[in-house]
């Protein structure tokens, strides 16, 4: 049957047999997950449903007693507020360590090197460490003669956790950043220069444009994985102190496996999803265009 095949034909169906395999892993570990996701926050799903296997119909039920949450405005201030302060502040000082690491000096590679170990650590590894120094007789809790823990003040609570969120993802910056700004046209920087420009205009002139593709694309994954935070928050804090911490995605997880409200978990979940898909869209036209030039 092959033998009758035509090139092409054979070149198509090769090409098929690499791609269904990544279509039946994406259907069974993305697309059925998210249509039970979606199914489940429209009906009544408790523990009990695990035994019985029922699950009566509730309708918008779930989705109208969420939104009644008392800890959902803050949850929802809360998540806007760690991922808008986290993105600039990763961008900032990504784009400028990259640019540091862009000149060669004594001891570059070995910092180079070291960059990216916070990003490269489990991060329940690295939120353990970090709750560790800042617990009540913790080392930077002793080094800075404070009173108690940062983490157990309401006023705090929340400025730690988005500075601990910065410098995991900093590393995620330095390196995509370090790589484009290699790339950077040299005879464009150099006709600048000859033209005039200073530093300034140089990187807002040459520089900027040249690595806007990848500004574009790192911005929209960091907002991306900013909005789901979860591990981070959990284990820190665990939304606390006085709710000070909550996310949407801890207030997903404690309906989910702390009250055993699986349907308003997942509603949650769903509203979740429904804002990062339109990061997730425009992270797509970004990279379709990057492949089109």
């Amino acid at each position: 049957m092959l033998a009758r095949l035509t090139l092409g034909q054979r070149d198509r169906l090769g090409h098929l047999l690499f791609v269904v395999p990544a279509y039946l892993y994406i259907l069974l570990f993305f697309g059925y997950p998210l249509a039970k996701n979606v199914w489940m926050s429209f009906v009544d799903f408790r523990t009990a449903t695990f035994v019985t296997g029922e699950a009566p119909w509730v309708g918008l039920q779930n989705y109208r007693e969420v939104l009644d949450l008392s800890v959902l405005p803050t949850a929802t201030i809360n998540t806007l507020l760690i991922t808008a302060v986290t993105v600039v502040a990763q961008l900032v000082i990504g784009l400028a360590l990259a640019s540091f690491f862009t000149r060669s000096f004594p001891g570059s590679r070995m910092l180079a090197s070291v960059i990216p170990l916070p990003w490269l650590l489990p991060l329940v590894t690295t939120a353990a460490i970090w709750q560790w120094l800042l617990r009540d007789d913790g080392p930077l809790v002793r080094l800075f003669a404070a009173s108690g823990s940062p983490l157990a003040d309401p006023d705090l609570a929340l400025v730690v956790l988005i500075g601990v969120n910065i410098w995991l993802g900093v590393p995620f910056y330095v390196i995509i950043l370090t790589a484009a700004l290699q790339n950077v046209p040299v005879d464009q920087l150099e006709a600048a220069e000859l033209d005039g420009a200073g530093p300034w205009r140089r990187f807002v002139h040459v520089t900027l444009p040249s690595i806007r593709p990848q500004l574009a694309v790192s911005t929209t994954l960091t907002i991306i994985y900013t909005l789901k935070i979860l591990e981070l928050p959990l284990i820190l804090t665990g939304g606390g102190p006085a709710n000070s911490t909550q996310t949407l995605g801890t207030v997903a997880y404690n309906l989910s496996f702390e009250k055993f409200e699986f349907g308003q978990g997942a509603a949650v979940g769903n509203l979740l999803m429904l804002v990062t898909l339109v990061f997730a869209l425009f992270y797509v036209i970004q990279a379709t265009r990057g492949e089109h030039r």
